[in-house]
């Protein structure tokens, strides 16, 4: 079954009012009728206006089809959801002066078929559509839990058809030792239902805002320590930095750049889930800017021997 773009068939933009639908329906109508127009299709042309039409002049229709539309282009095959069941009235559509009975099946597939010469009147239900955004927070919201406040966009349609976007503000609460890429759930603050059915979930996305110190890989915090290089020849206690704040760490002599040293639980932790920081040791030189310092220099120089690229054969 081919998916039916009712607003081609009249010629409106998705975002037309009420009054724009009618003139383009009566418009269309108009040139297709049988009794006037010569064109060979012009019968099928006339029963696909009212049938547009007879969606969209309905808000709840309209709506309806607006939400289960949004991702198909006319032409398309199609299955309708498995969650459809709905029945509407139907009063005839204008030039049509039909029933129900006229329209095509896809249009009984989305919204049944009435019956021939009377009304049928149910309530359409269907659940609405969950929503998904992102949340950037700081490393710290993440280790230590936090209360946010975020404002979404949020598109409404008036009973005329017009579309509006107002904000609309939320206080998300961030889990204790939540990761990139997790996702908050946020239950029946998505799009709303229909016919009394409940509204959808709006679904967070964790991301990080970029940190000086740290980077997070999972629930392992990194951090890249500077040493100077007698502490990374003779060994030290040195004062770092974790999220939880500063804590003492010994390197051990004779360390040599690149080295990582694990910091057990001080990571993101949740629960059973626990994450450690894993410290990465960095060799800063000393520039030598006097002649006492590039004495040292050389002194060292021949009192230690030492090549760096013996690995290499050279």
């Amino acid at each position: 079954m081919e998916y039916k773009d009712y607003y081609k068939i009249l010629g409106v933009d998705r975002n037309a009012t009420q009054d724009q639908i009618k003139q383009a329906y009566r418009k269309v109508a108009r040139k297709y009728h049988p009794d006037v127009s010569k064109e060979a299709n012009a019968e099928a042309k006339f029963k696909d206006a009212g049938e547009a039409y007879e969606v969209l002049k309905d808000p709840e229709k309209r709506a309806a089809y607006d939400q289960f539309g949004a991702n198909w282009r006319e032409g398309q095959h199609f299955e309708p959801p498995p969650n459809w069941d709905a029945g509407f009235e139907f009063r005839g559509g204008g030039y049509t002066g039909g029933d129900a009975s006229q329209f095509s099946d896809f249009f009984e597939s989305l919204f049944g078929r009435g019956q021939a010469g009377g009304h049928r009147r149910q309530t359409f239900r269907m659940q609405g559509e969950d929503q998904h955004a992102k949340i950037v927070i700081s490393l710290a919201d993440s280790y230590h839990g936090a209360h946010k406040t975020i404002t979404l966009n949020r598109s409404t349609v008036d009973p005329n058809g017009h579309v509006s976007v107002s904000p609309h503000r939320l206080h998300v609460a961030i889990p204790k030792g939540i990761i990139e890429g997790q996702r908050i759930r946020l239950e029946g603050q998505g799009l709303p239902g229909y016919g009394g059915s409940p509204a959808g979930d709006l679904y967070l996305e964790i991301a990080f805002e970029e940190d000086q110190l740290f980077h997070a890989d999972k629930r392992d915090i990194h951090l890249a320590l500077p040493l100077a290089p007698w502490e990374a020849a003779l060994g030290a206690t040195l004062t770092v930095p974790t999220l939880g704040g500063n804590v003492q760490l010994k390197i051990p002599p004779g360390s040599q750049a690149g080295k990582k040293l694990r910091l057990k639980g001080k990571g993101l932790s949740s629960g059973s889930h626990r994450g450690d920081q894993i410290v990465t040791l960095h060799i800063v030189i000393p520039e030598a800017t006097t002649e006492e310092q590039r004495k040292l220099y050389a002194t060292m120089a021949q009192k230690m021997p030492f090549n760096p690229r013996a690995e290499l054969g050279i």
